[in-house]
């Protein structure tokens, strides 16, 4: 029995793990005292972000992951509690084929690891933090507020994929509705100067514009005012998220990335940090534009089915499955496809997975094996053909070519 005074730690845990739903984790002066998750994973994600989450030494914190993943923290002399992975929405496939990829789970255990995953309890973060406050209380003898719980974020222009929460896309649709009625504000013309900006994807003439921006008068959402900016937040992210779908960007990664900062902004009591994650916010859309029209695809169905393909990395994909996505009949893309970019369907996404292979090859030491069957190859010898034919080498040539 592990104790503080008292309180049996091991049995919080437990209790904890089985009422939540989600891993959790009993460190004593940095070693694993206690496992416990109701849900089978070949390998615990939360040695991918050891180092971050072992960093947060406030007495109650959390850190997310680059995919909004995140752990809540609990300190206490040389005592740390993990709870964690949980989110608010549940991972799509490709997301976690990719996390298990980089934390080396064989192919034959991937599904598992899949399942596993998407079977954790999803929480909203501030209900894990309110959770863990109580534990803080019972170890540290300290209330806390969600108002006083430390933020541990990663950099923003690592934030990039999450699905879209129904709840909060409806929530985003009312307030577009409410942002367009007739006010007596001047938001408009910088709204629109704002969006033309995103969609066009240039970050330098953004950068120009906000040097010297005007001020912005948004009429009164609140009587308070960290909730009126907050508000103002809120349909920011609804209109620059919005934008960059009309740029190109895929709209279930536009609406989740707002979802993510919405979620970020509502933990903020800070007017600067506020502000300053608004400018990140901007800049990512504009950047995330910019990225997509700089892979010089040659027409609006190049971009569709390039976010499909990016989408679904690690599948099998066909000119079928793009075809049913894009509600084209597989003759009528085929052809449509060649017409418009030159190459057939087929061509363009074995070029797309070489590309992303060439990525691999070049940042990560996974073996070709563990590339090949991220990819989606149905074997080595198929992937090494497939990437030869698109760039000239071999797998293993070009790793010690370009590496």
């Amino acid at each position: 029995m592990k104790t503080v005074g008292e309180v049996d730690l091991e049995y919080i845990c437990t209790f904890m793990g089985n009422l939540a739903g989600i891993p959790i984790r009993l460190f004593r002066e940095g070693k694993l005292e206690k496992y416990h998750s109701v849900v089978y994973l070949p390998k615990d994600p939360m040695y991918l972000y050891k180092d971050d989450i072992f960093a947060v030494d406030a007495n109650v914190g959390y850190f997310i992951t680059p995919h909004f993943n995140y752990y809540g923290i609990v300190n206490s002399g040389n005592l740390k509690i993990v709870v964690g992975p949980t989110r608010q929405i549940i991972h799509n496939p490709q997301e976690l084929r990719a996390l298990a990829f980089r934390m080396d789970i064989p192919p034959e255990e991937t599904e598992s690891f899949i399942r596993g995953m998407q079977d954790i309890v999803r929480m909203p973060l501030d209900s894990v933090m309110q959770m863990l406050c109580m534990v803080n209380y019972i170890l540290n003898g300290e209330r806390l507020g969600l108002d006083g719980i430390s933020i541990y974020d990663v950099q923003q222009l690592e934030l990039r994929k999450a699905l879209a929460s129904q709840r909060m896309e409806n929530y985003l649709q009312a307030e577009d509705k409410a942002v367009l009625a007739p006010e007596q504000h001047n938001t408009y013309y910088i709204e629109q100067t704002i969006l033309d900006i995103i969609s066009s994807g240039d970050t330098e003439v953004l950068k120009e514009w906000i040097s010297s921006a005007p001020a912005v008068r948004p009429g009164v959402m609140a009587s308070d005012q960290l909730r009126q900016i907050k508000n103002t937040f809120i349909v920011t992210a609804t209109l620059v998220s919005r934008a960059a779908i009309r740029g190109g960007m895929e709209a279930e990664d536009a609406l989740a990335l707002s979802d993510a900062y919405i979620q970020k902004c509502e933990l903020l009591s800070d007017v600067g940090r506020i502000n300053n994650l608004q400018y990140n916010m901007v800049m990512e859309y504009t950047e995330l534009v910019e990225q997509i029209r700089r892979n010089t695809y040659s027409s609006e169905l190049a971009i569709e089915a390039a976010n499909y393909i990016r989408r679904h990395m690690s599948e099998p994909i066909t000119a079928e499955s793009i075809a049913r996505h894009l509600n084209f009949s597989r003759p009528y893309l085929s052809t449509k496809f060649i017409e418009e970019t030159g190459i057939s369907l087929t061509d363009f996404i074995l070029q797309e997975k070489t590309e992303e292979a060439k990525r691999l090859l070049c940042h990560s030491d996974k073996s070709l094996i563990s590339i090949s069957s991220f990819l989606g190859f149905s074997s080595q010898s198929h992937f090494s053909r497939v990437f030869k034919k698109y760039s000239g080498y071999t797998p293993s040539e070009y790793r010690s070519k370009y590496t």
